[in-house]
């Protein structure tokens, strides 16, 4: 059934029709009867989806809308916002998860039977799953017991009593059924995805699409990160996450039915959301709260096997003036710019004697004078064990290399105790993709499992040393891991530079045999205009097949980014999980980044055949029997090709492919071009890989003459 108050952006138009948001624009100049906006501003203005779909079959611009699609849109149209909607589609996709008869006998008849109906069914699934919450329209007020969470429902009451903040309460509250009404054309449709998807990967995929949409009011995560910090817990029964924000650190652990799972975050939304994904991704009992945690702490007599933690960065409210004699203060009371310690307090606070917790931090709170006294009474009380600098773009904000600590709450006093410092940095990969997470994993893991076990670790240099908490109990107690790690051997400096050396004098007498032969000017009398066409008629026509970059896609596929594209690298780029069908790349296929204006068109050959299409990126398969790919791709990237098709907002360029134009040639002609264009690809490369030799050269001598390793003579 679809909705017909649900409200679609230009944006959203676009995705639909697989199209840019230019060719939506052009549709509403140019015909009468495109849809009126029934919302929105100026500006941004918004279309009642069913007459747009109505609109584009009429034109056929499409066949039909994609389920996926339609429910999306129905999704971010609704009346109370995308995260109400988010937090009733898992209600409804968790009871077909678990009984999916009883979401068929209630579905089967009219809208508000349904929405009568889905409360009290919900009722019965969440009594087993989710003790602890609020029932419909009877809010749940009783205490929890961190000892027997199967039993004992979640916590409200406040950390302290002199915390002045708003009680912790249960995360979920089920809907009543006047709330549930307007979402019911929605579940109907999600029922539908599900049926085709499964009830968990589509929850992933529509909360996987919202936190893509709204990159900036969420601190993610990433799920590489989050599998490390959840392996260095080991195998703990009971896991708390004090500030969840999506569940993905709890996500990361919720492997075994037997472990018991306690999240809370100051958000309401994300308490719900998390939730709901863990309900759906585990059998373990989950328990959340909504609530401040520092000053509402849901867990108060909770005692867990492992804390994991990505606290919020840099707060000054975090309750520095109502918690001055709050008893987790056992390290020091924190400063008020030291809200990192105080996270990192609450968490030993939590733990049973001997339990583990791993927390993301800044770097700063390594080394800011104000914490040290904190800092030094954790080194000398054995609660700090491990401080792992991780590599940058590990997590946001990702042009800073943030540290991991991980903490034991002290059980006795060691008698001769040292810290495990670990610097990953040499991990960091080129562009935006992300670190090399299979090294990272392996380094911290192989160093933390041998502290863990014997106390020590061998030392190597640059990467990971034991040191005595003595020798870091100076004025400052820095323990950022490369002040105190020596320096990586390097025993053949200088013969390594001269292998660079030698590698770019090969490169520029190759880039020298690749320079294209002097240009020769068409005479005039030839240079007449040839006839052209656009890449949307030859998509109409069937001489390729044009394909936009998606929004997700499978674990551990590489995918290529706007940025290697731009920087002619390989694949080097992430998706968020989701079962979303990616678009993979083939040997000869054309692929263009959209925004930013440049002017590039990249042929995919058999190293980068293979990768998911990233996103704000559109890939073009032509025919082999009606196009040359390289004739395809050099007159793409002709540079008033690309003015004439480009749309100008105030902040960034968009390239409407369709428009970009080439002229209708014979195959022999094309593939004559095709030659000529793969010739200039090719001295492009070689252009690029002296460049990085050359600065690889320059950084090796400058770091060689400063460190001495290197005569000057």
């Amino acid at each position: 059934m679809q909705d017909n108050a649900t409200e679609v952006t230009a944006a959203g138009i676009a995705r639909l029709a697989g199209v840019g948001r230019a060719a939506v624009s052009n549709w509403r100049r140019r015909h009468a009867d495109f849809p009126r906006p029934v919302g929105g501003t100026e500006t941004s203005p918004a279309f009642a989806l069913a007459e747009v779909e109505e609109w584009l079959r009429r034109h056929r611009k499409l066949a039909e809308v994609p389920l996926k699609e339609r429910v999306w849109q129905q999704l971010v149209g609704h009346p109370d916002g995308p995260v109400t909607a988010l937090v009733h589609v898992g209600w409804a996709l968790l009871l077909i998860h678990d009984r999916p008869p009883v979401w068929l006998d209630i579905s089967s008849g009219t809208d508000e039977r349904l929405a009568a109906l889905l409360p009290g069914a919900l009722d019965k699934v969440l009594t087993p799953r989710m003790p602890g919450t609020a029932r419909p329209g009877h809010p749940d007020r009783s205490c929890v017991n961190g000892q027997h969470p199967v039993n004992i429902p979640s916590v409200d009451i406040p950390a302290t009593p002199t915390a002045k903040a708003t009680p912790a309460t249960p995360a979920l509250d089920i809907p009543t059924a006047p709330r549930l009404l307007p979402s019911v054309p929605l579940l109907r449709g999600v029922a539908e995805l599900a049926a085709e998807r499964g009830a968990r990967p589509t929850f992933e995929f529509l909360l996987g699409r919202h936190l893509d949409a709204n990159p900036r009011q969420y601190t993610l995560t990433p799920p590489d990160l989050a599998g490390l910090m959840a392996a260095l817990t080991g195998t703990p029964a009971t896991v708390l996450d004090p500030a969840c924000g999506t569940g993905a650190l709890l996500r990361a652990v919720a492997d075994r039915p037997d472990r018991r799972l306690h999240a809370q975050d100051s958000s309401p939304e994300l308490a719900a959301l998390t939730a709901l994904r863990l309900a759906l991704h585990t059998r373990a009992p989950a328990h959340a709260a909504a609530g401040d945690t520092l000053r509402a702490d849901a867990y108060p007599e909770l005692r867990a096997d492992a804390v994991l933690c990505h606290p919020p960065f840099n707060e000054r409210n975090w309750g520095h003036d109502d918690l001055a004699y709050d008893p987790r203060w056992e390290y020091g009371f924190p400063a008020r710019t030291e809200s990192e310690l105080a996270w990192v307090q609450h968490a030993l606070a939590r733990l049973r004697d001997g339990g583990t917790a791993v927390m993301l931090m800044p770097p700063a709170v390594a080394s800011r004078r104000s914490g040290r006294r904190i800092r030094a009474d954790l080194l000398r009380r054995g609660a700090l064990r491990a401080v792992v600098a991780l590599p940058a773009g590990a997590a946001p904000p990702y042009s800073v290399p943030l540290h991991l600590w991980v903490l034991r709450r002290p059980d006795r006093t060691p008698a001769q105790p040292e810290v495990l410092l670990v610097d990953t940095g040499r991990f960091t990969a080129e562009g935006r993709g992300g670190p090399d997470w299979p090294g990272v994993r392996e380094t911290v893991l192989d160093a933390w499992d041998a502290f863990d076990r014997d106390g020590s670790v061998e030392e190597r240099p640059g990467v990971a040393r034991s040191v005595p908490v003595i020798e870091l109990l100076d004025d400052d107690v820095d323990l950022a891991p490369a002040r105190r790690l020596p320096p990586p051997a390097d025993t053949d400096g200088a013969g390594r530079l001269t292998d660079v050396r030698a590698r770019l004098d090969e490169t520029l007498r190759l880039t020298a045999g690749l320079a294209p032969p002097p240009a020769e000017p068409v005479p005039p009398a030839a240079s007449g205009r040839l006839p052209l066409t656009t890449v949307g008629e030859l998509a109409r026509a069937g001489a390729l097949v044009m394909r936009t970059g998606g929004h997700g896609g499978h674990a551990r596929v590489p995918v290529l980014t706007d940025h290697d594209v731009l920087a002619g690298t390989a694949p080097s780029g992430t998706l968020p999980e989701s079962e979303e069908e990616a678009v993979l790349t083939e040997p000869g296929d054309v692929v263009l980044p959209v925004l930013g204006g440049g002017t590039v068109a990249r042929v995919v050959d058999g190293a980068t055949a293979g990768a998911v299409l990233g996103r704000n990126l559109v890939l073009l398969r032509p025919d082999p029997a009606a196009l040359d790919a390289w004739f395809l791709a050099g007159f793409l990237r002709g540079t008033a090709n690309h003015r004439q098709a480009s749309s100008y907002a105030s902040t960034a360029t968009r390239l409407d492919v369709r428009r970009l134009q080439l002229p209708r040639l014979a195959p022999d002609e094309q593939r004559r071009y095709g030659e000529r264009f793969r010739a200039l690809d090719a001295f492009e490369r070689a252009l690029r890989e002296a460049g990085r030799l050359g600065e690889q050269l320059v950084r090796g001598m400058y770091d060689g003459l400063t460190d001495g390793t290197i005569a000057p003579g």
